[in-house]
């Protein structure tokens, strides 16, 4: 089991990430207020703070989860080779969709980071929402 360490959501498709202490988690909005959050395959975005952190290390470098522009951040669940399986954070039900691949816009954000993100999923997966709800930090994270 694992932990939700990080909530962040885009007004803008370019636009900077927000993050917040809980949000709303909807079938038709993803995280709530996030531009991308419509129904679809890539609903949710969920990165690992592991897998994260091990890019980071590859790069010698620290930095902020949100430059990977995800919308959640989990600790303790390892997300590789997850698509079809579901994932639960508090009291909602995601469908991981497929993994998220690294794009061009990784080494806008830090030179190299896109391929320190391509190895074993570490740019984290893509999800639809099964079951929405609030999420807050600290909620129990587990992959069904």
């Amino acid at each position: 089991m694992g932990i939700l360490k990080g909530i962040g959501y885009k007004l803008a498709k370019h636009g900077p990430i927000t993050t917040c202490e809980q949000a709303f988690v909807g079938l038709q909005t993803g995280v709530a207020e996030d531009v991308r959050g419509l129904p679809g395959k890539r609903q949710v975005t969920v990165l690992s703070e592991e897998a994260f952190q091990q890019a980071c290390d590859e790069l010698k470098t620290e930095l902020p989860w949100t430059i990977r522009r995800a919308n959640l951040l989990i600790s303790g669940v390892d997300l590789k080779e997850t698509k079809g399986r579901q994932l639960q954070i508090g009291g909602i039900i995601l469908e991981i969709t497929g993994e998220t691949d690294p794009c061009y816009r990784m080494d806008e954000q830090h030179e190299g980071l896109k391929a320190a993100l391509n190895p074993d999923w570490r740019g984290g997966v893509t999800c639809r929402v099964i079951q929405e709800g609030t999420i807050r930090l600290g909620d129990e994270v587990k992959l069904l």
